[in-house]
């Protein structure tokens, strides 16, 4: 083998590294989520997570905002635990009589 086939099967290697290597990089870039980033970049976003709070390994405290507004969940062993605020219960208040004019 001479220096010329040998110098040009490193070549070939290079190149074929090397395309490999782009291969990857183009792969994380525009992986197959990348089509979901571009549809979901046009939709008005309603859901966000605001800030997230690890308790302990099992429970988490996370702040999200919901069509504007801020909530509070806890989160934990795989189930929701608790959601805030909770709507005030439209109940009926007890009739205060009005007070009865002076003369």
């Amino acid at each position: 083998m001479n220096i010329i086939e040998f110098i040009r099967a490193i070549a070939a290697l290079a190149v074929t590294l090397g395309l490999i290597g782009l291969a990857a990089y183009a792969l994380r870039r525009f992986g197959p989520d990348a089509l979901t980033r571009l549809v979901t970049s046009r939709q008005i976003r309603r859901l966000r997570v605001v800030e997230s709070l690890a308790l302990d390994p099992t429970r988490r405290l996370v702040i999200f905002s919901l069509d504007g507004e801020e909530r509070l969940m806890l989160l934990g062993e795989g189930k929701l635990l608790d959601w805030g605020p909770k709507p005030a219960a439209a109940s009926p208040s007890p009739a205060v009589p009005a007070p009865e004019p002076v003369i």
